[in-house]
């Protein structure tokens, strides 16, 4: 299948999934969904491209398991967070920000996560296209920092749901393990899978593209829908106590609190 074709499918792919995760959120009032179709998509487009793209079958079926593996934790993750329970605030300050035209607002909002599946997936579609019949070592290099994102990226959302399982930590902040030395090791350990992705698809023809995915990845993990966002719904639901922890603890890279200590003395 060329290119274009595979483009197109895959875009119509997660289109539908997105638009029948919107009907979903109508009707239960819960526009938290959006999180869950972002994240299970791609394991569905892996899929869609190591199927139908004409590359190297090995090379293809390495990209679309580490695409699928990453997609499939964080959909279960966030669905146990997210299935049967309220709409998350951020969702909530968007519906009463949104108020006039509120569906039609988050239907837009669910087709831009639906193209960013798309746009994001550029990495695993330049590898699965790549017909050469042996690995490189910078695809053994992408293997191994995905490996190390996926395995961060588990502890630190493992962590956060044991705090918040138990009832002595409500109105508290996560600040144990690596909510230690950041404030959200979960975002920086899932830009370092992005980078691991960019890594591997710069052995294949055009695997330059791929170096925009990391760098707009961590726009929007910063300054769109995950820090920013993140650290909003904490100041209105912990005040003082968030602004503490936002003191005395790195914001992404985890860092030793008492470096970031020195360096705010001495500046």
């Amino acid at each position: 299948m060329s290119p274009l074709l595979l483009i197109a499918s895959g875009t119509l792919l997660v289109f539908l999934i997105m638009t029948a995760l919107w009907l979903l959120g109508i009707r239960n009032r819960n526009f938290s969904y959006v999180d869950i179709g972002w994240s299970g998509n791609f394991a569905l487009l892996a899929l869609l491209y190591a199927a139908l793209a004409p590359g190297w079958e090995t090379r293809k079926w390495i990209i679309a398991a580490m695409y699928a593996l990453w997609s499939v934790r964080l959909a279960g993750h966030l669905a146990k967070r997210i299935i049967g329970e309220p709409e998350e605030g951020r969702y909530i300050e968007l519906r009463q920000r949104w108020a006039a035209n509120l569906n039609a607002k988050f239907f837009g909002f669910f087709q831009l996560q639906a193209l960013l599946n798309v746009i994001l997936a550029v990495p695993l579609l330049i590898a699965c296209l790549n017909p050469a019949p042996s690995l490189h070592m910078l695809e053994a290099a992408g293997v191994a920092i995905w490996l190390v994102g996926l395995i961060g990226e588990s502890i630190a959302d493992g962590q956060l749901a044991a705090f918040k399982r138990d009832a002595s930590n409500q109105g508290r902040v996560c600040d144990v393990g690596l909510w230690r030395y950041s404030r959200h090791p979960n975002y920086f350990f899932e830009w370092t899978i992005w980078i691991g992705y960019a890594v591997f698809a710069l052995a294949s023809p055009w695997g330059w593209l791929a170096l925009a995915m990391p760098a707009l990845m961590l726009h929007f993990l910063i300054n769109v829908t995950g820090v920013k966002a993140t650290e909003e719904q904490a100041l209105r639901s912990k005040g003082e106590r968030y602004r503490e922890y936002q003191r005395r603890t790195s914001m992404f890279i985890p860092l030793p609190r008492k470096r970031l200590a020195e360096k705010a003395t001495d500046g």
